[in-house]
């Protein structure tokens, strides 16, 4: 397919959702680094294998799958026309994300009542990346929090139809990524001792 084909609006389409690949598979290359440090780091002597992860963070993959399956249908709604059904699915997806954040927040705070510190005397090298690949990741979430932002914006300005749906999909897409890529690292954390 030759890409400087078609009009420009189709033109700027492709750009944008490459643009957002290109930085798409760069998170997947720097959490794919981190993980890979984690594999390396566990067969260091003082290394803690029986690390339990705490609670929180699992409730918070239940509420960020949700937020996911929100975020889809309220881009199916807009598809349809059901502006109202989109923009009401578009809340309650920012609502789960920040409940997201809060809820990571609270799984530091037990990690912290349990004693395990990021750094200091009595941190691990483990505890270490626990905190890193959260704290990154939460960083990320508030980048996509900013997009759907800026998506809940454009939908109340009455910017998405049917025939206009590319800051919609793109803001999906992207949230849809931090989505599947907090599972993998909540899996790996889990399953990696």
């Amino acid at each position: 397919m030759d890409l400087t084909q078609g009009t420009a609006v189709e033109k700027n389409r492709r750009a944008k959702k490459m643009m957002l690949w290109f930085g798409i598979v760069s998170l997947i290359m720097g959490f794919a680094g981190w993980t890979s440090a984690y594999i390396v780091s566990s067969k260091r002597d003082d290394w803690i294998s029986d690390l339990e992860l705490p609670q929180a963070f699992f409730v918070s993959t239940a509420i960020i799958i949700l937020s996911s399956i929100t975020y889809f249908i309220a881009q199916k709604a807009v598809e349809k026309n059901n502006q109202k059904l989109g923009t009401i699915l578009l809340f309650v997806t920012l609502f789960f994300g920040i409940s997201f954040i809060v809820l990571q927040f609270m799984g530091f705070s037990q990690m912290l009542e349990h004693g395990y510190y990021f750094t200091g005397p009595t941190s691990s090298i483990k505890m270490s990346y626990v905190f890193l690949i959260a704290a990154v990741h939460i960083v990320h979430v508030v980048a996509g929090l900013i997009s759907l932002l800026v998506v809940l914006v454009q939908q109340l300005r009455g910017k998405y139809s049917p025939e206009n749906m590319l800051g919609l999909e793109l803001g999906a897409t992207f949230w849809h990524f931090l989505d599947f890529l907090w599972v993998y690292l909540i899996l790996f954390m889990y399953f990696v001792k």
